[in-house]
């Protein structure tokens, strides 16, 4: 296994540990949420990186780890959607709700494994800020397609956006923990 698969692995393992809480907590309440409303909450948690980023201000406290946490599970949850057949029950018992976000999470990273093949992992060299750039432009475009009716001429849709957002994420969280190793060991 390759130090990034690693990396996925432990981050993975964390957005899911969430999930899990969460949907122990809440139930599925988000299966009420329509796709433009899970791409609105996704835009929420990146435009609030983005505003933490250029102003330097965190007045709730609450760190931006937790932000792209949310969005690697809000956007899990939009492929969940997306995909859902018409009669999954709204409110889903806890095993397919894991069964659902490891299926949907499996694709979309090893998506990853292949374009990091292809790109040579050029994430590592990119800065944390402009991979939320990234992922506020990949909202943007799917919150068009969404307006369009999911139509599109040339574009890959709007479940390749979710994907590219979800890795996007999980480099953002593994740049995050690689600066603050950094900083600890000087």
């Amino acid at each position: 296994m390759s130090r990034t698969e690693e990396q996925f692995e432990i981050e993975i393992k964390r957005c899911r540990e969430i999930y899990e809480k969460k949907t122990r907590d809440y139930g599925t309440s988000w299966r009420i949420l329509r796709l433009p409303s899970l791409t609105d909450q996704i835009f929420i948690k990146a435009n609030r990186i983005r505003s933490i980023e250029e102003t330097g201000e965190n007045k709730i406290g609450d760190d931006v780890r937790g932000e792209y946490i949310a969005m690697v599970n809000y956007a899990v949850m939009a492929l969940i959607q997306l995909h859902a057949p018409a009669d999954l029950p709204t409110e889903l018992p806890i095993e397919t709700a894991l069964e659902q976000y490891d299926k949907h999470l499996r694709r979309t990273v090893n998506l990853m494994l292949d374009k990091n093949h292809d790109y040579g992992e050029a994430w590592r060299q990119m800065r944390v800020s402009s991979m939320t750039d990234l992922i506020l432009m990949k909202l943007k475009r799917i919150k068009q397609i969404e307006d369009n009716d999911g139509q599109t001429l040339i574009s890959e849709g709007v479940e390749g956006g979710y994907m590219d957002i979800i890795n996007y994420s999980f480099f953002c969280l593994i740049r995050i923990d690689e600066q603050h190793d950094n900083i600890n060991t000087k």
